[in-house]
């Protein structure tokens, strides 16, 4: 094997793990592509015959190129930045591919990625690569110019965060589906009183339609979901069930083919405690969904 097959061998196998990484960090399927791109650039032009830990050395380098595209996101911000849901991992209830599988490894659901948006860079780096990849704080501190002591203060602030508006759903998928049942066709029927209670009291409903549009809204409390569902319940007939990021959830397509939203669920105990939607129809157009199909 010559040496740039060599090379392109030593990264390959590590791309699936540099893709979770940046999907992590940036809540975006083809920013990750490019972080793992750039990623690859810098690993080429590097001598790495003396690293003893490729995967981590790899790991930091895609850290350290997230966290200059989260800081430069920042730069470009004229106005705070309204509610923006992630890009959604969308794949036949029957099962996740081995590919999807690996991105989507620890649970990271989309209500994860909704609060890991709202930490500080550095914070979202101290949490992703320590908690989620095992990155030793005294390697995340060169990243972000701060002591070891102070990127753990901030990688427990992220935690908190995380630990209370991010709940770990349930495991069983079957329990998470009889949830999202019940609440798909209590909003057919209209029944005010069975939404809300398949809703957890304190529910929280965020909806992407789009910059300035009416649907980007974050709703609370069952009564006000439940609300919100009975009005838009002329659409249930027309949601596929599907796994949204690994948990159950839909996407509402209409008898024309028109993409009217994704939804994802999340499942607590039987109860639905978030509720994420992304209705922007320029981003819906450019999903794939040809995994409900199959």
């Amino acid at each position: 094997m010559d040496e740039s097959a060599e090379l392109i061998f030593r990264f390959e196998e590590h791309r699936t793990r540099l893709r979770a990484v940046a999907y992590r960090m940036l809540g975006s399927l083809s920013e990750a592509d490019d972080a793992v791109q750039e990623t690859w650039l810098r690993f080429n032009r590097t001598d790495t015959s003396d690293v003893e830990n490729l995967a981590g050395w790899l790991t930091t380098v895609a850290g350290r190129v997230c966290l200059n595209m989260l800081r430069s996101r920042e730069s470009r911000r004229e106005e705070p930045l309204e509610l923006r849901m992630p890009d959604p991992v969308i794949s036949h209830e029957g099962g996740i591919d081995p590919e999807q599988e690996a991105l989507l490894a620890d649970s990271v659901g989309l209500a994860l990625l909704v609060v890991l948006d709202s930490l500080s860079p550095a914070e979202r780096l101290a949490f992703v690569l320590h908690d989620m990849f095992a990155v030793p704080f005294d390697a995340i501190a060169p990243l972000i110019e701060r002591t070891p002591a102070t990127t753990r203060q901030l990688a427990s602030r992220a935690r908190r965060r995380v630990q209370g508006q991010a709940p770990v759903p349930d495991p069983d998928l079957t329990r998470q589906r009889v949830a999202v049942d019940a609440f798909f066709a209590a909003a057919r029927d209209g029944d005010f009183d069975a939404l809300v209670s398949v809703l957890d009291p304190d529910v929280v409903l965020r909806s992407d339609g789009g910059v300035g549009h009416s649907l980007s809204v974050v709703l609370h409390s069952a009564r006000t979901v439940a609300s919100q569902a009975v009005t838009f319940g002329k659409l249930s007939p027309f949601a596929r069930p599907a796994l949204i990021n690994g948990t159950a959830g839909a996407a509402v397509v209409d008898t024309h083919g028109m993409r009217i939203s994704v939804m994802a669920f999340s499942v607590v105990d039987g109860k639905i405690v978030a509720i994420d939607v992304l209705s922007d129809p320029d981003r819906l157009r450019a999903l794939d969904l040809s995994a409900l199909d199959r």
